[in-house]
């Protein structure tokens, strides 16, 4: 793959890190208003505020040493959406996982594909305690995902960004 930094694969993914020259990468993920509606209380995200989240991760992959990684697909190398972690709580030592997907990828299997090799690399490489996740209360696909993934829900915490309650999750190594 052309001028990326790999940090896990999969059977079918690589998981990169996110750099300057990926604009058109997440306008195409957190551009989309469809993805953006779960992520956003409005509902879109605008140009700055897509801008502003590639910043937030190339930077956390700077200070912290997790983002949530652009995944690839490996036979095509088409750009597919992101997995990844950001620290939740410092003092205990739980990470947050996330997977935003682009829509044309949505229902196959790669979300979880995507998520298995990040919790396994929490887990495994970083030696974190726990993970947390959270999902957009309407949002049934990504609770079926967090379950089978494992995590157990805990109760529902408000996200800021859409201003709801969302479910959370955590899961224990």
């Amino acid at each position: 793959m052309m001028n990326r930094t790999i940090v896990l694969e999969t059977e079918r993914l690589e998981l990169a890190r996110w750099n300057e020259g990926d604009r058109a990468l997440a306008f195409a993920l957190w551009g989309d208003h469809e993805v953006a509606k779960w992520i956003s209380g409005k509902g879109f995200l605008s140009e700055d505020e897509v801008e502003a989240r590639l910043t937030q991760q190339i930077q956390r992959q700077k200070e912290a040493g997790v983002q949530y990684w652009p995944l690839f697909e490996k036979e095509s190398e088409v750009f597919v959406g992101c997995c990844g972690l950001r620290p939740y709580s410092t003092e205990e030592d739980i990470y947050e996982l996330e997977f935003h997907l682009t829509r044309d990828h949505w229902g196959k299997g790669y979300a979880q594909e995507a998520a298995r090799a990040v919790i396994g690399y929490a887990f495994d490489k970083m030696n974190v305690k726990a993970l947390f996740a959270g999902h957009h209360p309407d949002n049934e696909v990504s609770r079926h995902i967090l379950i089978k993934l494992g995590f157990e829900y805990t109760g529902d915490e408000r996200y800021e960004p859409t201003g709801k309650m969302h479910p959370s999750y955590v899961l224990r190594k």
